[in-house]
This record gives structure tokens, sequence and C-alpha cells, in this order.
């Protein structure tokens, strides 16, 4: 019998999780200059379609709540946001190795499309390392204002995708993060804008 945290469903999951990655294995080991510059895509778009869908998770439940796959989602929202900051690592160091040297690196700081990628990376490294339950029991409430820093990081990288090639990467950003735009938007509606029934005496 497994762990709760190791369950067959848990371990399927993060096969799947780890799938787009067999693919890099060749660029990412081989000696193609270009092969290897192009998983600078794939690994930062891994990465935010993960931290999308983990950011979802708390909107859809509380869209349907009777729906178990929605309960399934947001027992496994950590393993997804884990896998999403795995992604995003990977995607920093690919740059940083792609640059080639920090002159390079700190060349391109000043533009949007860089400094924000890098504010978002920056505050994803707390989030990934407080991740796990020890650091929730040890700082109790303080964890959930922690983690609701997953939201100005989230803008971040809207504003690191949207800005890529003098903006042309609008579009699939728009895209990817819309669902979750709209579910926050949900959310805010339903916690704080929807009338309330007024109480029985």
């Amino acid at each position: 019998m497994f762990p709760s945290r190791y369950r067959p469903s848990t371990l399927i999951l993060w096969i799947v999780l780890a799938l787009p990655s067999l693919g890099m294995i060749g660029p990412l080991f081989g000696d193609d200059p270009r092969a290897f510059h192009r998983l600078l895509h794939p690994t930062g778009e891994f990465a935010a379609r993960f931290m999308i869908i983990g950011m979802m998770a708390s909107g859809l439940m509380l869209l349907f709540r009777r729906a178990g796959w929605t309960r399934w989602l947001l027992h496994h929202r950590r393993d997804i946001e884990v896998a999403a900051f795995a992604y995003a690592a990977l995607h920093t160091v690919i740059y940083v190795i792609d640059r080639g040297t920090l002159d390079r690196v700190l060349e391109a700081l000043p533009r949007p499309d860089i400094w924000t990628g890098w504010a978002a990376m920056l505050i994803f490294l707390p989030l990934a390392a407080t991740s796990n339950t020890l650091s929730q029991r040890w700082l109790r409430s303080g964890w959930k204002s922690l983690q609701r820093l997953a939201w100005p990081a989230a803008v971040l990288v809207l504003i690191h995708w949207a800005a890529l090639h003098d903006w042309g990467g609008w579009p699939p950003a728009a895209v990817h993060f819309g669902p979750l735009l709209a579910l926050w938007a949900y959310r805010l509606w339903y916690w704080y804008l929807r009338p309330r029934r007024p109480a029985v005496a």
C-alpha cells in the first residue's frame, strides 16, 4: 500500500509531468547549440502551463464543487506546481548557458521580457523551498501569506511571455493565461460581489 503522497495516481501524475522533458534530453546533452537554444521555449512554456494549472485548482473547485476531478486536482496541486518550478529552473539554466557570459546576461537584464522572468524566478524560489508539509507546519498562518506571492509571480510570467519578440508573444500568453484570469475574476465575484441571500431570522 502506498503512502498518501505516493499513491499510484501520484506516481502516474509525475510520469505525465515528466513526459515533456523526454524530448529535451537529446538537445540538452548534445553538441548542437541551435537545438540547445530552442529548448528555451518549451521549458518556459511548460513551466507556465503547469503553474497555470496548479493555480486554477482552487477556482475550479469553487466552480465545480461536486466534481471529483476538481478535488483530485486540488489535492495534487503541490505536485503540479513543483513540476512547474522544475521546468522554470531548467529554463533559467538553459538561458544562462545559452547567453554564454555574465556580461551578456547583465546586458539583457533591463529588457522587460528578461527582468520580469528573473523577478518571477526570485519569487518562485522561496515558494518552491517551502512547498512541503514541514514548512507548512513551521510557518503556520504565514505559509498561506507566502504562497499568495504566486499571484504577482504569475503576473510577471505573463508579462515575460507577452513581451518576447517585441511584444509578439502576447497572443499565446493571452490564450494560456485567459482561463486563469477568468477564474480569478469569478472568485472575486463569488467572494466579494455576488448578491447575498438575507439571513433567515
